[in-house]
């Protein structure tokens, strides 16, 4: 928690500095285009949890990466977005993820003592957005709602356990769907934005079962979002 706020508070000063500088050597244009940059921080939540199931810890995500601003009105202040970034997201809970002979197992780590139980993921993602701002060629700080869709490409993974079973680590579980896709929301004014994700397809695919029971997991992402040019 400690270094979510940190990082935060670092972001959030060095995006101010950019702003800063932007305003001082920006010069009038009435073709402009805004947040063309992004990156941020969230916490993450796992949506549909089977039962005793549960998150512990802090689930981090962090994301980076650049959106093409597309005015398609005479004031800019409306626009379309399409990009391409790239998001690492770790989710603390208490199932045990195995492998043994090609066979993966999932069981509840109910009579385990563990210091670290989590999985990992790194993505290659395709934000698509409806923009909605209040900014005008000469106005450096506004509000803005954006909306939009988000397919990424898994193109790395983990699995991780530290405790009374050992230390195990996993890089190739084949029940991850390599696709993972959502919707977004980034809400704010200047600096301060606040983002949200919802995905719309399961963490894992349909043969991830634990106790006879699917595991339909999906991402829920909130947290803050910065952009500039």
């Amino acid at each position: 928690m400690r270094f979510f706020l940190v990082f935060i508070f670092l972001l959030s000063g060095f995006f101010n500095c950019v702003l800063a500088q932007e305003q001082n050597i920006k010069e009038v244009d009435s073709l402009y285009k805004e947040d063309q940059f992004y990156a941020g921080a969230t916490y993450n939540v796992l949506g549909k949890q089977p039962s005793d199931v549960s998150q512990s810890g802090f689930s981090l995500g962090f994301h980076l990466g650049y959106i093409k601003d597309i005015p398609i009105n005479k004031r800019r202040n409306i626009a379309l977005g399409l990009g391409l970034g790239y998001s690492a997201n770790s989710f603390n809970q208490n199932i045990r993820i195995n492998k043994v002979n090609d066979v993966v197992t999932y069981t509840l780590l109910e009579d385990s003592d563990y210091t670290k139980n989590k999985f990992s993921s790194h993505l290659i993602e395709v934000p698509f957005e409806f923009r909605w701002r209040t900014s005008t060629p000469t106005e450096y700080s506004f509000w803005r709602i954006y909306t939009g869709f988000k397919v990424g490409y898994m193109i790395a993974h983990s699995v991780k356990y530290k405790g009374d079973l050992g230390n195990i680590k996993f890089t190739d579980i084949e029940d991850f769907n390599d696709f993972q896709y959502g919707l977004t929301l980034s809400v704010g004014y200047n600096t301060w934005n606040l983002y949200m994700y919802y995905g719309l397809n399961p963490i894992f695919s349909e043969g991830a079962t634990m106790n006879d029971e699917n595991l339909d997991m999906n991402a829920v992402k909130i947290g803050l979002m910065f952009y500039f040019l």
